[in-house]
């Protein structure tokens, strides 16, 4: 797979699995094995499609925006800017990489929350 496929599906994979369809996003672009590296996931396929059914239920109306997307070689980077309720907004970077039959295989991340008060005006996103 070329890295514009790769980047193209990452985001439709991470989209489809925040807004509450993990295991169809699981079926469409895992391969067959998913390495988490997030601690608060369980690793492998189903303890990613358990958090996200979770996260589902738990906070239907939360909200993602890719604001960025950078590919090398198998490895995918994402920079969202994320809305929950009450207004908690973070910041996340998640990268992906992808094996040989172009599926994703392993996934990190980091995720930071956009204070009220910040020392500049410049966003995080």
């Amino acid at each position: 797979m070329d890295s514009v496929s790769n980047k193209n599906n990452a985001i439709a994979f991470y989209k489809m699995a925040y807004e509450g369809n993990p295991r169809a996003a699981v079926e469409k672009y895992v391969g067959d094995v998913y390495i988490q590296h997030n601690p608060d996931v369980a690793d492998g396929i189903e303890g990613f499609i358990s958090y996200f059914e979770r996260m589902q239920k738990e906070y239907p109306n939360k909200s993602i925006e890719f604001v960025r997307c950078i590919s090398e070689e198998n490895l995918v980077a994402l920079h969202t800017h994320q809305i929950w309720p009450d207004n908690d907004e973070y910041v996340t970077m998640d990268f992906f990489r992808f094996d040989e039959k172009g599926k994703i295989c392993e996934h990190w991340d980091a995720i930071q929350q956009i204070p009220k008060k910040s020392a500049h005006t410049n966003k995080m996103y």
